[in-house]
């Protein structure tokens, strides 16, 4: 399961973004490239904030997402449509993967960890650089859906799940 980040696991995480940072590099990609984003600052703040998750895998820091809820101001801002119009939504930035565990459905594995950690939610958004292939299989396998294009730090394509809940009557 996905846990709160902590101080002491700055370093860490930071190894991770950086694996990540080099990952997508490799794969011709120009996100996380041109400026210092996701700086240890931003994690830093996402740490002092609480919505910093870390997920261990085998004892090892293994991957990092910031989750927040509520309302994100750039998807407001979507070209296209989202599902519904609700403004309390789960929104998931930052993720990134150690090298060291790539191949493993680690990816996976922390999305389904945010619905489950965040299962009064319903409503699921993401975004990703339009050539990441690889996040945007992973986002379709968990069906999420395309919604069109958002500005955060560049054009990204947005993504929006919605689980429905049904209340089990005793």
């Amino acid at each position: 399961m996905i846990e709160k980040a902590k101080q002491a696991d700055l370093s860490e995480i930071i190894e991770v973004i950086e694996s990540a940072r080099a990952f997508l590099k490799a794969q011709g990609l120009d996100q996380w490239q041109t400026s210092a984003y996701p700086a240890s600052s931003d994690i830093l703040s996402d740490i002092e904030k609480g919505i910093g998750y870390v997920l261990r895998h085998d004892g090892v820091l293994a991957g990092y997402a910031a989750v927040i809820t509520g309302f994100e101001p750039a998807y407001d801002q979507l070209k296209g449509a989202w599902l519904n119009h609700n403004r309390d939504y789960m929104t998931v930035h930052r993720l990134a993967i150690s090298s060291q565990v790539r191949g493993q459905s680690l990816g996976q594995k922390l999305f389904t960890d945010v619905f489950e950690t965040f299962d009064t939610y319903t409503d699921f958004r993401v975004d990703t650089h339009p050539d990441n292939q690889i996040m945007q299989h992973i986002l379709t396998k968990l069906g999420f859906e395309a919604r069109g294009t958002v500005m955060y730090e560049g054009e990204r394509v947005a993504y929006q799940k919605l689980i429905s809940k049904v209340s089990v009557k005793r």
